[in-house]
């Protein structure tokens, strides 16, 4: 619980740091002046928290629902979340995924389903301190906070909650200014059990995205690489994806999923609606 609390506490100093730097610069800035955001292919399947550069009053609703073949069983993943710009630069996020689990006729003593859940309440924000003009380049750090459901079928033996996931990242983009977007999102991440039952888990994540946007729309076809390195164990899933406008404030993203190995999963699929009601792209 110590360790726990040191995480709460380095990752809240952070927060209010991001919080402290940004009203300073809005201060220094003229307040009939947008503040400079640089476009960037955002990854569909691992989100950004919010647009890098978000500006102040900028908001946005996900709807997403998957389909995942898990070998001995299918899953199938809904999700709500929303994110919003308090500050210049600065972005947070609410969301609740959730989980149900059916049969494929491949079940097997070692490879019984899941029971279904409500996953968890997920938190989160995102600074970004860096928006350079001359790189076409935008950095930010952020912080996840995830407090993960016991199933339901347990909570009458257990506690509400199972356990919290910690998850400090980091994300570098570039704008190549031919149509071509680059981006890294990378941080470490912890489970850490309030069951002393469950084990505590740690796995590193590093996925890299390269996306083509064309030319004055917001559409764009791209790849994300998912990696995850944990002890003695390395998996990577390759997600071709497409997103399109519907309109002006609705996009709709399609992500397939190919695993290089099957050692969890075979293929899958995500769509992702974007919707963006209290602002206009600019």
């Amino acid at each position: 619980m110590i360790y726990n609390k040191s995480i709460a506490i380095v990752i809240a100093l952070a927060l209010l740091c991001a919080i402290n730097f940004t009203n300073a610069q809005e201060a220094q800035n003229d307040s009939t002046e947008l503040p400079l955001k640089i476009e960037h292919a955002e990854p569909l399947f691992i989100d950004l928290i919010r647009d890098l550069g978000a500006r102040k009053g900028e908001s946005e609703w996900n709807v997403g629902l998957g389909m995942f073949d898990r070998l001995n069983y299918d899953k199938y993943e809904a999700l709500v979340e929303y994110e919003w710009a308090v500050k210049d630069r600065l972005g947070l996020e609410i969301e609740v995924p959730v989980s149900i689990y059916t049969s494929n006729g491949l079940e097997s003593a070692n490879g019984t389903r899941p029971s279904n859940r409500i996953e968890s309440i997920k938190k989160a924000f995102q600074w970004t301190f860096l928006v350079s003009e001359k790189m076409n380049t935008s950095m930010a750090v952020g912080g996840i906070n995830e407090f993960v459901f016991t199933p339901l079928d347990s909570i009458s033996t257990s506690s509400v909650f199972q356990g919290d996931v910690v998850n400090p990242f980091l994300i570098a983009a570039t704008n190549w200014r031919n149509g071509f977007h680059s981006l890294i999102y990378t941080g470490p991440r912890w489970f850490i059990p309030f069951n002393k039952e469950l084990k505590r888990e740690f796995e590193y994540e590093i996925n890299t995205n390269f996306h083509y946007m064309i030319p004055n729309t917001r559409n764009f076809i791209g790849v994300e690489f998912n990696k995850i390195l944990a002890q003695d164990d390395f998996d990577m899933t390759i997600r071709p994806q497409m997103r399109v406008s519907i309109s002006n404030k609705l996009l709709i993203g399609i992500v397939g999923g190919i695993p290089i190995n099957r050692e969890r999963e075979r293929l899958s699929s995500f769509i992702r609606l974007i919707y963006e009601p209290g602002h206009r792209h600019k």
